[in-house]
């Protein structure tokens, strides 16, 4: 990666193997014409963190991530990194029109050598299907070329990481689905072997078990991550270090997610009190500098100079952008029967999608929508709203439904037309439950600025077009609310409103999501889609389906796994080994060890964070060989300690 900064001083090679930070940036500074997206910010990374970086929409995540990456020049900013420090990166979407096999698209992250070795490994397969003359001439050069290179390791590499995201090499990349993709480009990412992997949205176009594979894949990697992600569920198992982005400023938060969402609050509880009591103060003083005659008396100078510091002051604050503002434009009730399923069939092809599923919806259930990619839950929907017919059986629609419908691709948006046009195609006026609005004024409860609002959609992130849905789609009245996947590219304080306000929407709820932490708070049943056309209805949410999925299909590889002669005796299959009871020493030290690890970890911040400063390598009494041994020693004792206490959690 180019250091395209003021080079501050590259560690020395002494102590840049051992566990100091693998990349320091200070003082960064980014502006897009608009305020600040990084003000005078820094960031540090250190060797096997995994850092959740958050913050709203627009904040500027994206952004640092490139940064980072090496793809875009802040406006100032210093660096400091261990030599030959190598960075991988998976974006939020894929890019388009990759061609060739996932083998050639893995390989590709290997650089130049990536053509040989990706063409050895086609033409294998071709030579396999044809033995063709030409073909063996071609392999031969091209096996003179990798004895040369030492390709063969390269070939085996690859083939590894394929193993490890357990995909097919000899697939083509074009046949795989939006999560297979996803994982085919980790592993490209992976073949670099990168010291720091930066993930923006890796749970996008992922369902459900999918994103638990990543979770344990990431958990496993000896590798640091910088990832951007609203998944809450994800957050919590894979981050363990928040770096919040807040008005431009980023702030280390060395915990997990639940505890730094209290500490954040506390935060800003603190922040506001303190600009109440500087807002009243400065009132007070723009009242006695209008008394004037006083004012300019000599001995009250001081006093001016002191109001004049205060109002730049405050003219320089920026206040923490605020929540949107989401209301359902309510109608009429419907009918008690919302929808009757009996019976209903739907292949695609010769593939089952639904096979013999029947219900019956009723008015203000609350059905999530669940199930593999592909596995054909978009197509549920559609039958729902009669929008396909069934192959086999009945959809029956009750009476007086009104049906509002959020389209995960949307395309419901017109690029030809500004944000306010979107939304109000005629006039300048909407109406929610009974009241006239603006419709400038409707679009800032969406946190849409009248200058954003007048602009054509195309300048529009993500996170903003989502937003921009969710504003028309909650105009039009509706006793039966279709949302699929609407939490892709919210910031997670816009989804947790979202929550909110369907909680306390009165009408019916279909809900596709592959975000659990949303389904679980909102739904009150599952819908799940498991293959082969199994559909299956679960009480509850999302955690419900996944703890009884998972423990099937863990029990159908371990019969697979078993002899068919042992299978039919019970009896030869040995009895679980009864768990041990611990010692008493070992009882105490489950008690003393998460004392020991925070304490440690303690020492670890402090030393790590002393050492990460210029003024350290300035002062020649700095120990810095003696420091870095002790550093260390300090994560091989923590990683050991939190080893003994899984070891004997899993005993007791």
């Amino acid at each position: 990666m180019p250091l395209l900064f003021p080079l501050l001083s590259t560690l020395s090679s002494q102590h840049s193997l051992l566990n100091v930070a693998l990349l320091t940036y200070r003082n960064l500074t980014v502006s897009f014409g608009g305020p600040r997206l990084l003000d005078d910010a820094g960031i540090t990374i250190e060797k096997r963190e995994r850092i959740c970086l958050i913050g709203r929409n627009g904040e500027g995540k994206s952004t640092l991530l490139r940064i980072i990456d090496g793809e875009i020049k802040p406006d100032t900013g210093e660096i400091e990194a261990i030599p030959g420090l190598r960075i991988g990166k998976l974006d939020q979407e894929v890019p388009p029109h990759l061609k060739g096999t996932v083998f050639e698209i893995v390989a590709d992250g290997l650089g130049p050598a990536a053509k040989v070795v990706a063409e050895y490994h086609r033409l294998v397969h071709e030579y396999d299907e044809n033995q063709d003359d030409a073909i063996a001439t071609r392999l031969d050069d091209l096996q003179e070329q990798l004895d040369r290179t030492d390709g063969w390791s390269l070939e085996h590499k690859v083939e590894n990481i394929l193993n490890r995201v357990e995909l097919d090499g000899d697939a083509l990349f074009s046949s795989l689905s939006g999560g297979n993709k996803r994982r085919a480009l980790l592993a490209r990412a992976l073949t670099a072997d990168p010291h720091i992997l930066l993930l923006d949205e890796p749970t996008n176009h992922l369902d459900i078990p999918g994103i638990r594979w990543l979770e344990e894949f990431l958990r496993k990697a000896d590798i640091s991550l910088l990832f951007v992600s609203h998944d809450r569920a994800f957050i919590r198992r894979v981050a363990n270090r928040i770096i919040d982005l807040d008005r431009g400023q980023l702030t280390s938060w060395n915990c997990e997610y639940q505890t730094y969402l209290m500490r954040k609050a506390d935060l800003l509880a603190g922040e506001a009190k303190q600009q109440a009591v500087f807002d009243k103060k400065l009132a007070e003083e723009e009242v006695w500098i209008r008394k004037g005659i006083q004012a300019r008396r000599t001995r009250n100078e001081g006093r001016v100079r002191s109001l004049l510091k205060m109002r730049v002051e405050r003219a320089k604050r920026r206040n923490i952008i605020g929540n949107s503002s989401l209301s359902v434009n309510e109608s009429q009730l419907s009918g008690r029967k919302v929808l009757t399923v009996d019976n209903v069939s739907y292949d695609w092809g010769n593939k089952p999608l639904i096979q013999n599923f029947s219900t019956v919806i009723w008015r203000g259930d609350k059905i999530g929508i669940v199930g593999l990619n592909g596995s054909g839950k978009t197509t549920l929907l559609n039958l729902l709203l009669e929008k396909l017919h069934p192959q086999k059986g009945s959809v029956t629609v009750g009476t007086k439904l009104e049906v509002a419908y959020f389209d995960q691709h949307r395309a419901q948006l017109d690029d030809k037309l500004s944000v306010a046009e979107n939304v109000c195609p005629s006039g300048e006026m909407v109406t929610i439950n009974g009241r006239p609005r603006h419709i400038i004024t409707y679009l800032q409860d969406f946190l849409f600025t009248p200058e954003t609002s007048r602009s054509p959609i195309t300048k529009l992130s993500g996170g903003e077009r989502a937003r921009l849905l969710l504003a028309r789609l909650f105009l039009q009245p509706a006793n039966v609310l279709v949302l699929d996947e609407p939490t892709n590219d919210l910031d997670i304080e816009t989804v947790e409103l979202l929550e909110e306000r369907l909680l306390d929407y009165d009408g019916t709820l279909l809900l596709v999501s592959h975000d659990r932490s949303f389904l679980d708070n909102v739904v009150t049943s599952t819908i799940a889609l498991e293959g082969d056309g199994l559909v299956t209805e679960y009480n509850g949410g999302c955690e419900d389906w996944l703890e009884q999925f998972e423990a099937r299909k863990a029990a159908e590889v371990l019969a697979a796994k078993v002899p068919a002669s042992v299978a039919k005796d019970s009896e030869a299959i040995p009895a679980a080994k009864p768990a041990r009871k611990l010692t008493n020493k070992e009882r105490e030290a489950l008690k003393t060890l998460p004392i020991q690890i925070k304490q440690l970890e303690t020492e670890h911040a402090s030393l790590s964070e002393k050492m990460a400063s210029k003024e350290y390598y300035q002062d020649q009494n700095s120990d810095m060989a003696g420091d870095a041994k002790h550093l260390e020693q300090l994560e091989a004792d923590t990683m050991a300690a939190y080893e003994q206490f899984e070891v004997l959690t899993e005993e007791d």
